[in-house]
């Protein structure tokens, strides 16, 4: 996830002189990055029914050698509308995150998944730092398409180390429900299961969130270093300085979410989503403040920023918590994916939308009002997926008692409240 990220995401410190390579506008340079995005929404469902049917460790390989190999495509690219292209392509291996969190999900229990979703999306922002640092250290020396054949070419080493290392562990082993039986019966979803399962309303919550919670994320991610370079004249250094605390507070953001939302489920099935909505809340009622800071007041404007992005990670570990929370272990790669799905299906058309409100305005004016529209109306399917969520996790934890009985060749002795 660490490189991944790093390789996904440095198009963003690498926008300027990629833009200037190919004399680009931002509407332009806008289209390749939902390019990227839409290729990985098209492939979100087809990953997660891979990683509900085969080894989920085999298929990550496959994804980080597929990351390897079209980044090098990209570097390779003569013109804009081949860049375009290839572009897109690295969009494919995008889609493969559900079979990774899946795995996770049979690793730890439901007491312990958001903490360790949140751990390991620690890497994500990470990630980005890792990005920003190769893409501002290396983009002079190496030019822009050199610092992508050196994340490329780390795609191959990873697919290799994958292979070799990671294990698959039985499906549903780490339920509680599940875990006396010495030996766990292969369990695949069918037609019908899948039918009921997605029908769930607090499932449809969930997916409406993230189709209007995910468009401030990519706004910032694909925007936020042009903004800082062309509207606040930041230098490199500066916004290294500005990104790198930023982005320790925004991995710190993660855990402590993750955390909180362990806890608070603990006291209430709805705990994960009270967690979610004041990340919600906070980020932006911060970033409307750090966004009206003047350009010459960087350390105000980069101390209120680091303290926002605490808060906007706060929903990611637990909307996945609670997808796992409602969701039997031999649907959620699937699940996972059309969360995603939705997400990249809402997404993609923002950072597009936003490089065509900067050019009629403003970079400020796209980044200010898509990010707090977007988090008002996420609020808002919070709180109804908060109102519908007891009912789906009782008879989550009710089919894995009855799937335990009958293993066991027992009656179901513990009826759900």
């Amino acid at each position: 996830m660490l490189l991944h990220q790093a390789d996904q995401l440095l198009i963003g410190p690498l926008t300027t002189p990629i833009m200037q390579t190919f004399g680009l506008d931002e509407a332009q340079m806008g289209a390749v990055f939902t390019g990227a995005l839409l290729a990985a929404g098209l492939f979100f469902p087809l990953w997660g029914f891979l990683y509900d049917r085969y080894a989920r460790a085999r298929l990550l390989a496959a994804a980080a050698f597929l990351w390897g190999a079209t980044t090098w495509l990209s570097a390779l690219a003569p013109t804009y509308p081949t860049f375009l292209i290839t572009r897109a392509s690295t969009g494919v291996d995008d889609a493969s995150y559900p079979g990774l969190y899946s795995l996770i999900a049979d690793y730890f229990g439901p007491a312990q998944r958001g903490r360790v979703y949140g751990l390991l999306q620690i890497a994500m922002p990470f990630g980005y730092l890792l990005g920003t640092v190769l893409a501002l250290t290396l983009r002079e020396p190496l030019g822009w398409r050199g610092v992508f054949y050196v994340t490329g070419t780390l795609g191959l080493v990873v697919a290799g180390l994958i292979a070799l290392a990671v294990r698959e562990p039985a499906r549903g082993r780490t339920e509680p429900e599940l875990a006396a039986l010495e030996q766990l019966a292969p369990h695949r979803l069918d037609r019908r299961q899948a039918g009921a399962v997605l029908r769930q309303p607090a499932l449809l919550g969930l997916f409406a969130q993230g189709f209007i919670g995910s468009f401030p994320w990519n706004v910032i991610t694909y925007w936020f270093f042009r903004y800082l370079e062309a509207e606040r004249g930041y230098s490199e250094t500066a916004v290294l300085a500005t990104m790198a605390t930023a982005v320790v507070t925004l991995a710190a953001g993660y855990f402590v979410g993750g955390a909180l939302g362990d806890w608070a489920f603990r006291r209430t099935p709805r705990g994960r989503l009270w967690v979610c909505l004041a990340g919600t809340a906070l980020g932006a009622g911060l970033l409307a403040l750090t966004l009206a800071v003047p350009a010459d007041a960087p350390w105000l404007f980069g101390g209120l920023l680091a303290l926002t992005a605490l808060f906007v990670p706060f929903a990611s570990p637990n909307v996945l918590s609670t997808l796992s929370d409602i969701t039997l272990p031999e649907a959620r790669s699937t699940v996972i994916a059309i969360q995603h799905f939705v997400e990249v299906g809402g997404a993609a058309a923002a950072p597009l939308l936003a490089g065509l409100i900067a050019v009629r305005s403003s970079l400020h004016v796209a980044i200010l009002s898509l990010c707090l529209s977007s988090w008002l109306v996420c609020a808002l399917f919070q709180l109804y997926t908060a109102w519908r969520l007891p009912p789906a996790v009782a008879a989550l934890r009710r089919q894995l008692r009855e799937r335990a009985a009958a293993e066991q060749g027992l009656p179901d002795t513990h009826p759900a409240r």
